[in-house]
């Protein structure tokens, strides 16, 4: 089973005071992806030469007034894998509670032992949407 690093995500109140602050760490905008249906910004920043480690910087347009006191800082770690399916098949029978199971064949969450959050994607184009997965529901929050 393959799997790539992709990025850690973080959820911010202000957009341009965040990316101020990640600038002045010397980061720079390495891509953007504004989504007007679900009314939020992502924008990607990484350092210089290594757009292959990025901050993901999760804007809300209509605010998110738990920030920044309820913990919501912090988003998941993401990964690609080679087989979406087998890579939470086998987490499953390790023990692995999948919370957001593949059902569209192509993004699942987990949690760590610790609670921390596991966005899994598929490499390339999405599966075709396979049973288990397909009926199965979110279990918790990721």
């Amino acid at each position: 089973m393959g799997i790539k690093y992709l990025h850690t995500m973080v959820r911010v109140k202000d957009l341009e005071a965040s990316m101020a602050f990640y600038r002045l760490l010397g980061l720079e905008e390495t891509r953007r992806y504004d989504n007007e249906g679900g009314r939020f910004t992502l924008v990607f920043m990484a350092p210089p030469g290594q757009p292959e480690c990025p901050v993901e910087l999760t804007y809300n347009w209509d605010g998110d007034e738990g920030l920044p006191s309820d913990g919501r800082h912090f988003g998941h770690l993401a990964y690609e894998v080679d087989d979406i399916y087998a890579t939470c098949a086998h987490l499953q029978a390790n023990g692995v509670l999948i919370n957001r199971p593949p059902r569209d064949g192509r993004m699942a969450f987990v949690r760590s032992p610790d609670n921390v959050s596991v966005e899994l994607l598929q490499a390339g184009g999405a599966k075709e949407p396979a049973e288990p997965w397909l009926s199965m529901g979110n279990t918790g929050h990721w």
